[in-house]
């Protein structure tokens, strides 16, 4: 949604800054642990993401994510404090409440495979 990260970037040993490592809710929280593999081997995302809710302009609920980095649960049901950005914490606005996802990469090599994006119905 170009509004809510979750970092993806070779960090297998790597001592980058935690909330900008991989699998992190980036410039925000780091995983729990590094659950990184070695460069050259497949790594995976179990996202499941619920964006905000918003009643009008007035935020009820905000965007909450659990990671499995590799099979390893690095964030659990934990809440966004905003949209992400470097050294920022952004404000929720309605409009970020749906959107795309996008896919990107920070010069590594990378391949993407086997994505699968599911609607959830959230209990009301």
């Amino acid at each position: 949604m170009s509004t809510w990260q979750m970092q993806v970037l070779d960090s297998y040993e790597n001592k980058s800054y935690a909330d900008g490592q991989a699998a992190a809710m980036y410039g925000q929280f780091p995983p729990m642990i590094n659950a990184s593999r070695p460069p050259g081997e497949w790594q995976s995302y179990d996202i499941v993401f619920s964006g905000p809710r918003f009643n009008g302009t007035t935020l009820e609920k905000p965007a909450v994510v659990t990671v499995l980095h590799n099979g390893v649960a690095v964030h659990a049901a934990q809440a966004f404090l905003g949209p992400t950005a470097h050294k920022v914490i952004g404000k929720y606005e309605p409009s970020h409440a749906k959107g795309y996802i996008g896919l990107q990469d920070h010069g590594n090599p990378v391949r993407f495979r086997n994505i699968w994006i599911r609607p959830i119905k959230e209990a009301e």
